[in-house]
Formats: C-alpha cells, structure tokens, sequence
C-alpha cells in the first residue's frame, strides 16, 4: 500500500475539490491509502459523500489552516506543528505517508518542507520540477520559481533531480537534458550556465544524456527530456506558457462563436478540437515537485479542479512506486564520487528565518 497525506485545506476551493479528486485516485489506484488533515467542519461533510473514500481514509483535525495570501514566515510562526499543511508535510519526515499533496501557499509549503524535511546532503537548495507538455509528450523543467538566481554547482544539481523524476515518471533510463540559454551556441549565456555544461560535459553521467544549451522554443518542441533553468527564468516561462494556452482557448472559442457557419464548422471539427483542448489544458499537467528534499511534496496548482488535483496525487504516488528518493540518491553519490571537488565552498544547508 502507498500512504498519501492530504492537506486538504489549500488551495482555493479546499476540500469541495480535494475529497471528489481523492475518490477519482482510490478508483484508479486501488493500492493507494489517505491521510487527511483538515477542520473537521469543513472535510466531514465532503468525506461523508463518498463511504468507500471514507473506509481508506484516516483523518486528522487540524484547527488551523495555512492562508493562501500569508507570508512563509507568518505560516511557519502560525502553523508550525499544528497546520494542516504542516502536519501533512510532517507524515512524511516520520514514515506515515510516502508522498504529501497539497493545494496551499507555495511559498509557505516550500518553507515547511525545507524546514520539516531539510535537503538532501549534497543540495544546496531545493527545486521545483514541472511536468511540461509538449509536441512529443511532457518533459520535465525545473526549478520553476523554488530558487531565484543559481550558481553552476546548483544547476548541476537540478540537472541530476530532474534526471531522477524523469527515470521514475517516463521509465527512460538515460533522459536526455539540457540547459536553457539564450542561444545554443557554447560561447553565449551567463558564465554560471556555461560552467555548469562545461562541467556536465565532463562528468558524462550514465544516467543522463546530456546535449548542451537549449532556447526556449526548444520546451514546446520536446527536443529535451529535461530542461534545467534557475527559478526566474522558469517560472516566467511556467507563467507565459499558461497564459498563452488561455489565450488561444480564448481565441479558438471567440473565432467558432462568431458566425452560424463557424458554429456548423466547429460542429464537424469537434473531435479535433477536443483534442486541442485536453493538449492544452494545464490541469492535465498539474503538480510542482518539491526536489531535492529527504521526501516528496508535490504543490497542486491552487485553482485546480477536482481533475486537476487527482492528477497531481497520481504524480506523487508514480513517483512513490517508481522509487525517485532512491535513484536521485544514487545519482547524486555517484557525481560526487567522481567530482569531489564539486562540494567546494558549497553553503551550508539554510533554516528559513521566521522574521521574513
């Protein structure tokens, strides 16, 4: 059986969303178990409409829930220990869950994982991977906002957590990665982003298949299974490809509106752009993976539906059954096996300070 703890509290619609997409989950997965923390008041009557969700479930009130607009510091002062959120990370520092979802403050959840789970050894700091859809299937980005600014060791080290949540989601074995640039050329970039291909050119990881810089046309095109980028740059890129997607939708339903024959058109064409639709729908895709720390959180996009949340638990639960914490390990090791000077003027592991 797989655990999976619930903070059934975050995001903008709570539990009228979470407990549906638990139920959704426990159907396709039938060896998959729930911890849910929430207030009573407001998950009972939710949980009390699916008996068989019930029946896999334990639940856990919490009196307190993480607000969506406070600050990291106010959660950790407000919620440390008792929080939904803070509960639902804390199962899987002490072995109860396997995985944590949640649909909160992402500022907040970031701060108590880090602070609940610490980093792995050998990071720095964590990172936030997205699964992105593109024209040959999904790749991985990452970091998409955990980090802003990364120095070429960090980036080494995104390259390897995303080398691990690429063999445990796709099952490739050696994914190919590459770094976003500004061009493909070795002579262009910041001089952090040239040293850190230098130095992935070097290492020549059998766990990755590393090509080189890639341009930011190239995460639609798939030319890459993952794409390494500081926090900045990603979620920019995160945020404008979400946008753009509504875009279009916007436009696409604007254009079949407009005149009877565009309608008698868009009825013909219906399967076509039903298709188009589910390509584009980034609910489909929802779930940041919290890297790089001794568990796994995955952050569902707050305005997710009930659709969207499931996804992001099934991520969470591949990424269980396919052991990421174990092969990110391993990959992890067998780099600084190889480079040991790699950990050179390394920082130290951060405590997030609760006066910010």
């Amino acid at each position: 059986m797989i655990r999976i703890s619930i903070d059934a509290m975050g995001g903008d619609h709570g539990p009228s969303v979470v407990i549906p997409a638990l139920m959704t989950v426990a159907i396709r997965r039938p060896d998959i178990r729930f911890i849910i923390y929430g207030r009573e008041e407001a998950v009972r009557p939710e949980l009390s409409k699916f008996p068989k969700l019930a029946e896999i479930s334990e639940f856990v009130h919490c009196e307190i829930a993480v607000r969506m607009d406070d600050k990291p510091s106010q959660a950790l002062r407000h919620g440390r220990w008792k929080s939904s959120m803070w509960k639902a990370v804390e199962a899987v520092k002490s072995g109860t869950a396997q995985a944590c979802i949640s649909a909160g403050n992402t500022g907040a959840l970031m701060a108590m994982s880090k602070f609940c789970l610490r980093t792995m050894a050998t990071i720095d700091r964590p990172a936030i991977a997205a699964l992105w859809p593109n024209t040959r299937g999904e790749s991985v980005v990452l970091d998409v906002g955990a980090t802003i600014g990364a120095d070429a060791h960090q980036l080494i080290d995104f390259a390897i957590l995303g080398t691990g949540m690429a063999r445990s989601v796709f099952g490739i074995e050696r994914p190919t990665v590459g770094l976003l640039n500004v061009g493909v050329e070795e002579i262009k970039g910041q001089e952090e982003v040239k040293e850190a291909g230098r130095m992935l050119r070097e290492a020549n990881m059998a766990s990755m298949n590393y090509r080189g810089f890639v341009e930011g046309d190239d995460i639609g095109k798939g030319t890459v299974d993952v794409v390494v980028t500081e926090g900045f740059a990603g979620n920019i890129a995160l945020k404008t490809a979400e946008g753009t997607a509504r875009q279009i939708g916007g436009y696409l339903r604007a254009a079949m509106s407009r005149t009877l024959m565009a309608r008698i058109g868009y009825v013909f064409a219906k399967g076509a752009f039903d298709r188009l639709r589910e390509k584009m729908d980034v609910g489909r895709s929802n779930g940041g993976v919290f890297l790089g720390l001794n568990g796994i959180v995955v952050k569902s996009h707050g305005g997710a539906d009930s659709d969207g949340f499931a996804a992001a638990i099934e991520l969470g639960y591949d990424m269980v059954r396919n052991n990421l914490l174990d092969r990110i390990e391993a990959d992890l090791d067998l780099f600084h096996a190889r480079n040991p000077h790699a950990q050179a003027n390394r920082k130290s592991d951060v405590v997030v300070d609760a006066k910010e």
